[in-house]
Formats: structure tokens, C-alpha cells, sequence
């Protein structure tokens, strides 16, 4: 059976998604890197994996796939008897989808702007722009607090058990952890609470590890 490809950058959090996701479920895959910095990723033949340029993309079998979500959710689902269960049956699911349309569209645009000023940019040599990272802690501040409401109901965003729903936010929040807006984590109890269990998660850290071996 041909081992699941991986193509990516080690620099990406979307990569570091799909990572996770296969690092849960325990399955054996092989990484490609693609070498962002020549362009790799905006020519063929990486193009006919992901048109749209970008990292990463997967390839199980004859099937191929990009946009890091929706390989997370094909993991989840094919391979459901392995590992850890990000899915979960029923109307539970809904409520899981529902934050995990939350993740997409209300966290990840603002906390993405915030690890890119406080995170890549030092990284790279450049400064943040002040004002960008203060108009974005504001409006993640706001998201969060309905994350407190909703975590003080339950032990993960999704419902009492680990999901992709809580798997999609790792990137990202992990990268805050190590900057100035952790505070914004850090102030409020219960998301400081499940961003500390979901972090220190074994699939995590193998990731962790992953990054700093490439």
C-alpha cells in the first residue's frame, strides 16, 4: 500500500495542521519539502497538486488534495478506526463543524495577522507594525471572550472530547505562546486552561519536534 505524501514547507502552520492530524491518528506518511524560497510551490510540477500555489498538499493513493482543513477532515473520516477520533458521531458533529467554521473565519484571520507581525516578521529581521498588532489583539480579544463562555460549558471548543475542532486552532495558538499576545490567552482561565492541555497534546509535540528537525 503506497505510504500518504505530505508536500509542504516546515515554516507553514497549515502544514503543521495536517501534521497533527496525522500524528493523532498515528499513520505513516512521508514529507516532501517544497522549497518555498525558489518558487517551488508556484510552478509545475507542484501546480498540479495545489493550483493555487500554496502549501501544502496531499496525495493518498490516486487521491489529491489541498487547503489544510479539508485534509484534516479526509484523515479524520477515512481513517476513523485509527488513533485518536476527531470526528464524533451525530448532532454532536454539528456542533463540533460549527467551531470548526469559527476557527476558519473568526480566530484564524485576526490570531493569523498577530503571528504574522509578532512571530514570522522578527523571524525574518523586519519590525511588527504596532498598529496592526493592537487593532488585532483587540478583535481577538473579543473572539476569545466568547471562547471563555463557551469553554466554561465544556472541556474542549467542540464539546468534552479533543476534536479537529480544537486541532485546527494549534498552529496558530502555539505560535501566539511565544509572543507578546499570549496575554490575551493568558488572561482568560478557562482558554489558558485548554490552550496549556491541547499544546502539551504527544501529536503536538511531535510536531513541535518535527519543526525544529527541519
Amino acid at each position: 500500500m503506497a505510504v500518504m505524501k505530505l508536500y509542504g514547507s516546515p515554516l507553514s502552520s497549515a502544514v503543521w495542521r495536517v501534521l497533527a492530524s496525522l500524528y493523532e491518528k498515528g499513520l505513516d506518511f512521508e514529507f516532501i519539502p517544497v522549497d518555498m524560497k525558489s518558487g517551488e510551490h508556484k510552478k509545475e510540477p507542484y501546480l498540479s497538486l495545489n493550483p493555487f500555489g500554496q502549501v501544502p498538499a496531499f496525495v493518498d493513493g490516486d487521491l489529491k488534495l489541498f487547503e489544510s482543513r479539508a485534509i484534516t477532515q479526509y484523515i479524520s473520516h477515512e481513517y476513523a478506526d485509527k488513533g485518536t477520533p476527531l470526528v464524533v458521531p451525530g448532532k454532536q458533529m454539528a456542533i463540533v463543524s460549527v467551531w470548526m467554521e469559527v476557527e476558519a473565519h473568526q480566530y484564524d484571520p485576526l490570531a493569523g495577522k498577530l503571528a504574522w507581525e509578532l512571530g514570522y516578521k522578527p523571524h525574518f529581521g523586519m519590525q511588527p507594525d504596532n498598529a496592526v498588532v493592537e487593532e488585532n489583539e483587540g478583535k481577538l480579544g473579543k473572539v476569545l471572550d466568547v471562547y471563555e463562555a463557551r469553554l466554561s460549558q465544556s472541556k474542549y471548543i467542540g464539546g468534552d472530547t479533543f476534536t479537529l475542532a480544537d486541532l485546527h486552532h494549534l498552529p496558530t495558538l502555539s505560535f501566539l505562546m511565544d509572543t507578546p499576545a499570549k496575554k490575551l490567552i493568558e488572561s482568560r482561565p478557562k482558554v489558558s486552561a485548554w490552550v496549556a492541555d491541547i499544546t502539551s497534546r504527544p501529536a503536538w509535540c511531535k510536531v513541535v519536534e518535527f519543526r525544529k528537525q527541519h
